[in-house]
């Protein structure tokens, strides 16, 4: 694993964060940032991390939970099976609004262009579950730095809340990829129809999809709802996003 552990100073606070190039080479690479899921940082996320980066990007993950402290790493079959980590869990998800968000996304573009691992102006982001609702907001608040936005089991992604990241779309200028779970309380057909609506009115370049068979939370190993093929089949659409998009760019 190539890797390297840094802190990034937020507006709040100190944000610990890794950044991953590809193994075993130097250089620079186009930069992406990896937007965390509900379940926060834990090996499976470095490893998927990792992953990304070994097809020649420069890869930041950053632990969103900051502001709460240090935490265990979660172990998501533990988590749902138990109703007190369950209830820890979504005051995690719940500490963080569209403002922090925005704000965090702010210091990790600036640090993101001091770094010479990373090259190009522009860059991607992904998210799962929670994290790709980071990655909408993101993309929305920082229209002229997303070349790439991928969303994976995002969750109100088009809600009827005010700060719902659909809201926020127009003028993003990069593709934007996201591929929902069949059932998914978290982002229902209706919110899929929502999105793409909005996303065409506001002519942003796109794509909403759904994964047949999969459910919410498919893409990430550790995940009780990991599907090994839909998993694969999200490899295969972010780094054909990045590809076409990054590598360009940069």
């Amino acid at each position: 694993m190539s890797r390297v552990d840094i802190t990034i100073k937020t507006r709040d606070g100190s944000c610990p964060a890794s950044l991953f190039t590809p193994n075993g080479k130097t250089g620079s690479w186009p930069g992406v940032i990896f937007f965390m899921d509900g379940l926060g940082i834990r090996p499976t996320l470095d490893e998927m991390a990792q992953k990304l980066a070994d097809h020649g990007y420069a890869v930041l993950l950053p632990d969103l939970y900051y502001r709460s402290g240090k935490y265990e790493p979660m172990v998501p079959a533990e988590v749902f099976a138990d109703p007190a980590k369950k209830d820890t869990l979504m005051k995690f998800i719940g500490s963080l609004d569209r403002d922090k968000k925005i704000s965090d996304t702010e210091a990790f573009v600036q640090f993101m262009g001091s770094r010479d691992e990373v090259k190009g102006s522009q860059l991607g982001c992904t998210g799962y579950c929670m994290g790709g609702n980071v990655a909408l907001m993101a993309a929305g608040a920082y229209p002229e730095r997303f070349a790439a936005i991928a969303s994976f089991h995002g969750g109100g992604l088009a809600s009827d809340q005010p700060d719902s990241p659909h809201r926020f779309m127009k003028g993003v200028k990069g593709r934007v990829y996201v591929a929902g779970a069949i059932e998914d309380a978290h982002f229902t057909d209706e919110q899929k129809a929502l999105l793409d609506k909005t996303l065409t009115e506001d002519g942003v370049r796109h794509e909403v999809v759904t994964y047949a068979g999969a459910h919410h939370g498919f893409a990430v190993p550790d995940h009780p709802a990991f599907n090994a093929g839909a998993a694969e089949h999200h490899w295969h659409a972010l780094t054909k996003l990045l590809d076409e998009t990054l590598t360009r760019a940069a």
